[in-house]
């Protein structure tokens, strides 16, 4: 039933302009605030996420997006450029630029405003 169906991920923010800066000029991705306060945030490949409005947000206490980079160093410092800030588990063999190495794929996680976790990693370094 659902296999030609297309789908999209969601997540709550408390701050849907804050979002929107944050998505689409700081990640320079295309983000728009659509019909109800929804941000549409548009991907590489024509994914698409939502962001709603949520008084009582609570951040997410786990990836919600992973972008795919050729090259997770040179992402880390162009974010960090940006003012990203990279975060740091305890547990987990990161360099001093939050990058983990050799554990899987290269990956270094970062949140958005609203406190949910991104990441980006490089699937081929695995």
């Amino acid at each position: 039933m659902l296999k030609d169906s297309e789908a999209f991920s969601g997540f709550s923010v408390p701050d849907v302009e804050e979002a929107r800066r944050f998505y689409g000029e700081t990640l320079g991705l295309e983000a728009s605030v659509e019909g109800g306060g929804i941000l549409a945030i548009r991907f590489a490949g024509g994914g698409t996420a939502i962001a709603y409005p949520k008084d009582d947000h609570v951040p997410a206490t786990f990836t919600i997006l992973n972008f795919q980079v050729g090259d997770v160093e040179a992402a880390v410092d162009e974010l960090t450029s940006r003012g990203v800030e990279f975060e740091r588990y305890e547990g987990f063999p990161q360099d001093e630029k939050g990058i983990m190495r050799g554990h899987g794929p290269d990956i270094a996680w970062f949140k958005d405003p609203a406190g949910n976790i991104l990441s980006v990693l490089n699937p081929d370094s695995a």
